[in-house]
């Protein structure tokens, strides 16, 4: 059997015995893997930023401190989407007298309906900032997902074409004959699939975590929102 050392080489060979146009191929799809690596691995830090950062403001919040303690802890987790939801929570009640400063204790009126809509308004408009940051890149490993296996397969047709019209000039189809061609062929379709499966299964993976994420930042915003509502209104 082959060893992996002499599939090594064999791959290799193929790729540096193959034609302009195969080339051309290999190196977009090269290009696309590249790219979505990085993007993966920055990504992937990203949201253990968010994880680990969203942690600690939520535990400073549920402490029940006074919201300039908590507003100032929000500053510190600017990776957070919920700290940054807080923070356009008290930026716009920061406007009435005393309101944020007292939102622990109760009985004490402060904020009309209108103001608690300017609070939720205010809210959302963060947290589709948030989503956006955290969907940023995505798109790319999306289009690498999809485009990069039709690349390969266009790779492979013309390496096809290419061995077929070598068939016809030799005027033989013997396996001596076909076979490398049909090999020069195959692996553009090989390194497309390379590049496309690692971006499908990440790009599911991260879809998957903005999607927590952004339930977090609903269920936050609601839970703020009604300590506002039942202290102040």
């Amino acid at each position: 059997m082959p060893t992996s050392d002499a599939l090594s080489s064999g791959v290799l060979e193929l790729v540096l015995n193959a034609g302009p146009v195969a080339k051309v191929v290999l190196a977009i799809l090269l290009l696309f893997s590249i790219v979505s690596w990085a993007l993966i691995v920055e990504k992937w830090w990203q949201m253990r930023r968010v994880r680990r950062q969203t942690l600690g403001f939520v535990k400073v919040f549920r402490e029940g401190r006074r919201p300039a303690v908590v507003h100032a802890a929000a500053r510190k987790f600017r990776d957070s989407p919920l700290a940054q939801l807080y923070a356009a929570a008290y930026g716009e009640i920061s406007g009435v007298p005393d309101v944020m400063d007292s939102l622990v204790d109760d009985g004490e009126d402060g904020l009309s309906a209108e103001r608690l809509d300017a609070v939720h308004r205010a809210m959302r408009r963060s947290a589709g900032l948030e989503i956006a940051q955290l969907e940023r890149y995505l798109p790319f490993l999306a289009t690498t997902a999809s485009a990069t296996p039709f690349i390969g397969l266009f790779g492979t047709v013309w390496g096809i074409m290419d061995s077929f019209q070598r068939i016809g000039v030799a005027g033989s189809s013997s396996l001596a004959v076909v076979a490398p061609g049909i090999a020069h062929a195959l692996i553009a379709t090989a390194a497309g699939l390379f590049a496309a499966i690692p971006a499908v299964y990440f790009y599911n993976h991260f879809t998957n975590r903005v999607k927590g994420f952004s339930a977090e930042m609903d269920d936050f915003s609601l839970e703020f929102l009604n300590i506002c509502e039942r202290n102040f209104t």
